[in-house]
């Protein structure tokens, strides 16, 4: 079993993180209405929105210099998928101005999130519901896949966060959103939001751009985290008892929000000790790991961070 399990650290080990289903967006080309200083600014702040994942970004008066400076951000014109006209800036030099202004860049490389509306929509509802949906996601940067995804077995229970996860997979997503609504719940336009991750679950309600809003709330990194450089963090989990549990934890520390690496260090029995590095380092991987069903936190061991694995928690 040990040398089966090394064997795939040595394989997975080699892969960056960006073999994982992550995907890249496209931050800094922002549909133009017209080729004007004002449509520029515009485009600007919409760019920043996305860079950051924070609404406020728009407004946010650490960063008005750079909108009302915008034009010497930009880098070309071109035209979009559609031929739609676009601005491109210069997205080196925009992320560092995010930076010196003490606000936060989330990282390009973003979990693609396969988004599920339960139960399913007529076709025209549905396709309404789709563009809305990839609306939102679109300004906040999050890729997103409206799919009809099945959350519930055949007796009609819902599925647990698990076997959503594994479905997720093999459709190539990092985690799914759920938005579920009754009849009360549609006439209201409320759903009842539920994002599954591979580290932790959340909820809440509102309407279609609720659901993409409060995702990206989750996922994107606080504004005053532009301070916080990545630092390298161990954690030791215990009950790695099978290839497919390395496999799990290594992708749900990956999964979590600041993560660039996450490799393992030492293998021990059915212990592994991982080494990440993380913007904010141990306390950020501790604030991940904190929610997740699947972590019980462990006193045992010198370790700073110790977690046993649960894989059906």
């Amino acid at each position: 079993m040990r040398a089966a399990l090394a064997a795939l650290v040595a394989l997975l080990g080699a892969l960056p993180l960006s073999a994982w289903a992550l995907r890249p967006v496209r931050i800094y080309e922002v549909d133009l209405e017209e080729q004007s200083p004002t449509a520029v600014q515009n485009a600007m702040r919409q760019a920043l929105v996305r860079a950051t994942g924070r609404r406020e970004s728009a407004d946010d008066p650490a960063l008005a210099a750079l909108i009302a400076d915008a034009a010497r951000y930009v880098k070309s014109y071109a035209s979009g998928p559609r031929g739609e006209p676009q601005v491109v800036f210069d997205g080196v030099a925009v992320a560092q101005a995010i930076d010196t202004a003490g606000r936060s860049v989330w990282d390009r490389e973003r979990p693609f999130t396969l988004v599920v509306l339960y139960p399913p929509l007529g076709r025209a509802d549905a396709d309404a519901a789709r563009a809305e949906l990839e609306r939102a996601a679109t300004e906040r940067g999050l890729p997103i896949s409206v799919i009809p995804l099945t959350v519930v077995d055949a007796a009609g229970n819902t599925l647990d966060a698990s076997a959503l996860m594994q479905s997720a997979q093999r459709y190539g997503g990092d985690q799914v959103l759920v938005g579920r609504a009754d009849a009360a719940g549609v006439a209201a336009g409320q759903l009842q939001w539920t994002l599954y991750t591979r580290a932790q679950s959340a909820s809440w309600t509102g309407p279609l751009s609720a659901g993409i809003d409060h995702a990206v709330d989750l996922e994107a990194p606080p504004p005053g985290a532009a301070g916080e450089a990545e630092a390298p963090a161990r954690v030791r989990i215990e009950g790695v008892a099978a290839l497919a549990d390395y496999a799990a934890v290594e992708r749900l520390l990956q999964s979590i929000p600041g993560v660039r690496r996450a490799q393992v260090a030492e293998i021990d029995g059915g212990n592994v000790t991982f080494a990440v590095e993380i913007r904010g380092g141990s306390a950020a991987l501790e604030h991940g790991l904190s929610g997740s069903a699947h972590m019980l936190r462990s006193t045992s061991g010198g370790a700073p961070l110790v977690y046993r694995y649960q894989p059906q928690g």
